[in-house]
């Protein structure tokens, strides 16, 4: 049976690469998939995913508004589909996710999605949100703070860079991401005193 699944993680997990590495998987043994992008995301009018590893490819691109099991029925009509998969998925609609849903559910094809939990400030992205509330499976991509610990948190850089305490939610371009656990978070964002201050990132 296709389930929906929802990979997340921080910053600079490999989320990406793991997608893209699936996506070959697939498409080695002779299956066709189907990837899909937020449209922050593209070379003049082209979706596209890359890793920081220098894997890359296109992709269709998915904007508020769209319908995405029209879209998925639609490439499915033309050619059969055996796995969509969803890059920077905490981008994603509510209502996106339940018509990803109806992918799985109605037209049994498995969905991956791939994505940040929460955003610089430690709230949840609404594609996040619904995610964690329907997905079949949660998996989460491990990666770690400075310190050892598992990071869970990200903190966003300015050009300056400077820790953002404030701003929108979606920023792509100049900004710097880190990943860092729980504790360093609240000492970056200024939330608790620095007990261990590392300081990495920024002033």
């Amino acid at each position: 049976m296709a389930k929906l699944y929802f990979h997340y993680a921080t910053m600079n997990a490999g989320k990406s690469t793991m997608l893209l590495q699936a996506s070959y998987n697939y498409r080695e043994s002779g299956m066709h998939t189907l990837l899909l992008v937020a449209g922050h995301y593209r070379k003049e009018d082209q979706g596209y995913i890359s890793s920081r590893i220098g894997l890359e490819s296109d992709a269709d691109m998915f904007r508020d508004g769209d319908d995405l099991f029209e879209l998925v029925a639609e490439h499915h009509r033309h050619r059969p589909i055996h796995c969509v998969f969803v890059d920077e998925a905490q981008f994603l609609e509510d209502a996106q996710v339940w018509q990803l849903a109806r992918v799985v559910d109605r037209l049994d094809i498995p969905v991956m999605c791939y994505g940040l939990r929460t955003d610089f400030q430690g709230k949840l992205f609404s594609g996040s949100e619904a995610l964690l509330a329907i997905a079949d499976e949660l998996r989460e991509v491990r990666t770690i703070c400075p310190c050892g610990r598992k990071a869970t948190m990200v903190v966003r850089l300015g050009p300056d860079g400077k820790v953002a305490k404030q701003g929108d939610q979606v920023a792509i371009g100049k900004d710097v991401y880190r990943s860092l656990c729980r504790r360093h978070w609240e000492e970056e964002m200024g939330r608790v005193d620095p007990e261990d201050f590392i300081g990495f990132a920024g002033g």
